[in-house]
């Protein structure tokens, strides 16, 4: 299969659940829009992950990364992914003890994941997560980035400076 050659599985989609929007897509990532998308009035924090390609790799230089996924089970699996770290992070020792509640204490998560070729510098996932506190962001986010290792079912290819791009292999995106 050509680099240029999209399977039929590999397909842009998007999911909206109560704790927030997945999204799966070819276009570049426009990170600023999904800060936005986590806005809230009662966000005291919004932590994001911007993961980019970089431009080497265990001393090759990379050219580009390629993405693929069976769109239809990722993008459920990214839900699932935000719901269940949704659920997991409770208010913090921040929030008066009257308020506490076995609640979320985030307000919004994004979770994006490019498809196709995402050139050095771009962006392949942007997480974003709104919080009353800082503490429940941040660990937010790096949970939902390493479910999202582990879990989606997204592979990529890397290419690299003077070597045949028919030897890029599919690696599991971990």
């Amino acid at each position: 299969m050509s680099s240029t050659t999209i399977p039929s599985t590999s397909v842009d989609a998007r999911l909206d659940v109560p704790q927030g929007i997945c999204v799966l897509t070819h276009s570049k990532l426009n990170t600023e829009e999904i800060i936005d998308s986590v806005k809230d009035d009662g966000a005291g924090a919004i932590a994001t992950f911007i993961g980019t390609t970089r431009n080497s790799f265990k001393g090759k230089v990379v050219t580009r990364l390629e993405y693929q996924a069976y769109s239809k089970l990722a993008i459920k699996t990214m839900a699932s992914i935000v719901e269940r770290v949704s659920q997991s992070i409770l208010r913090s020792e921040h929030t008066p003890e009257v308020l506490r509640t076995d609640r979320s204490s985030l307000l919004r998560c994004s979770l994006y994941h490019r498809l196709g070729i995402v050139p050095v510098g771009e962006a392949s996932i942007v997480i974003a997560v709104s919080s009353p506190h800082r503490k429940e962001a941040f660990v937010a986010c790096e949970q939902i980035l390493e479910e999202v290792k582990q879990k989606l079912q997204v592979w990529k290819r890397e290419f690299y400076e003077g070597e045949d791009e028919s030897t890029a292999e599919w690696k599991e995106n971990r």
